[in-house]
This record gives structure tokens, C-alpha cells and sequence, in this order.
């Protein structure tokens, strides 16, 4: 697999990606079975104490394991996120960086790993993703 052709693909794959451009997602680092990146802090984003929602780091998380897992696949695989979860650690009150890397690329199932730290390293978080991969495209309107 050619990595700069293939990154090319994952940025243009990416780019019609509604969440991306809400989350204002930075792609920092792809390699094959990695996605580093950094999502803004905004203040619409925050929970009830003015530091980054459980809810939209795990958003955060789920998003930024699906770049890491189409250096595998290929820009255009269909995929779906099957379950995640999380642990907090620590209060987010910066922009979020996330870092995915792929446990296992399997036949169907693949497992993230997916560390979440604010913008002076400290560990915020840590997820796991897992997406089913190999889907076929759903019908239009569906």
C-alpha cells in the first residue's frame, strides 16, 4: 500500500465527514494502524464544570479510531462502530489530543485502543472502540 497515496485518500475521506467538521478535528499523525490527532476545546463542548464532556471525548475517541482503522482498510471501506467504552481520568480543560491505534485487525471485529490526553500530556482518558469492518454500502436513504 502506497502510505501517501493512502493518507491522501484517508484526509479526503475524512474531509465529507460531518463529524469531523463539527468536532474541527486536526489530523496530527497517520501510519498503518494509527491516527493521532487533536480536537479544540470549545466552549459548547463542555460539561457542568467548564472542562471537556465525558460525552464528546468519547465522540472524540470513536471518531478518531475510524482514520486509524482505513489505514488498514482502505479509504473506502464501509465500517460501523459495534461498542465502546471508557475511563476517565482526569478533567479535560484543554484541546484533546487522541491517539488510536488498532489491537487487531480481525475478520469482521476491530479493537481500538484509543488514549486521550489534554495539550500538556496529561492522560484524560482511555477508550475502546471496536467497529465491524467489511459492510456493504447501505442503500441510499437508508
Amino acid at each position: 500500500m502506497n502510505t501517501v497515496t493512502n493518507e491522501q485518500a484517508i484526509l479526503n475521506r475524512i474531509g465529507q465527514i460531518p463529524v469531523f467538521d463539527t468536532l474541527g478535528v486536526e489530523i496530527l499523525e497517520l501510519a498503518e494502524g494509527l491516527c493521532k490527532a487533536r480536537v479544540p476545546k470549545k466552549d459548547s463542548f463542555d460539561g457542568i464544570y467548564e472542562s471537556y464532556h465525558g460525552g464528546m471525548l468519547m465522540t472524540a475517541a470513536d471518531t478518531i479510531a475510524c482514520p486509524a482503522i482505513m489505514t488498514l482498510t482502505g479509504a473506502d471501506a464501509f465500517m460501523a462502530t459495534t461498542d465502546m467504552n471508557i475511563r476517565f481520568l482526569s478533567a479535560c480543560l484543554t484541546d484533546v489530543i487522541v491517539e488510536a491505534r488498532v489491537i487487531k485487525f480481525g475478520k469482521t471485529l476491530c479493537p481500538v485502543q484509543v488514549d486521550l490526553f489534554d495539550t500538556s500530556g496529561k492522560h484524560v482518558a482511555v477508550a475502546q472502540v471496536t467497529y465491524m469492518v467489511g459492510l456493504k454500502a447501505p442503500a441510499p436513504g437508508r
